[in-house]
């Protein structure tokens, strides 16, 4: 495992309080994979220049989605795809890899992101936004 990698699942793992390495990785494959089928163009290519490179395939070969979701349906998709969760354990998954990605990141990046996603999703990336 490559030390970007690492330390990316490093930082999920102590966010999402997993006991192994692969939940971590578990929850960023399907949360990058969903987050990914919301974004396009230069955003989502920067995103995933920023993300360890096997993340940044996922995003970059996303799950497809015919809409961009609301924060609710985001954490519902994610449920759906991790076999055993619930909408709460979901809710926590989803928080624990976007705040991760939030801190790789930085603001800049990040507003981009949110500018190409419906409003709500400043707080799964644990960064609310003044209204």
């Amino acid at each position: 495992m490559s030390p970007r990698r690492e330390a990316f699942l490093d930082d999920v793992k102590e966010r999402g309080a997993y006991d192994t390495t692969e939940e971590a990785e578990r929850a960023a494959r399907v949360v990058l994979a969903l987050l990914g089928a919301h974004l396009v163009g230069d955003v989502r290519a920067h995103l995933a220049a920023r993300l360890p490179e096997g993340f940044a395939l996922i995003l970059l070969n996303p799950l497809q989605s015919a809409e961009p979701l609301p924060p609710e349906r985001f954490v519902r998709a994610t449920a759906a795809w991790i076999e055993g969760a619930t909408e709460r354990t979901a809710a926590w998954d989803v928080s624990a890899v976007l705040s991760t990605v939030a801190d790789v990141v930085g603001d800049d990046l990040l507003g981009q992101i949110l500018l190409q996603l419906p409003v709500g999703y400043d707080l799964l990336f644990g960064r609310p936004q003044p209204t």
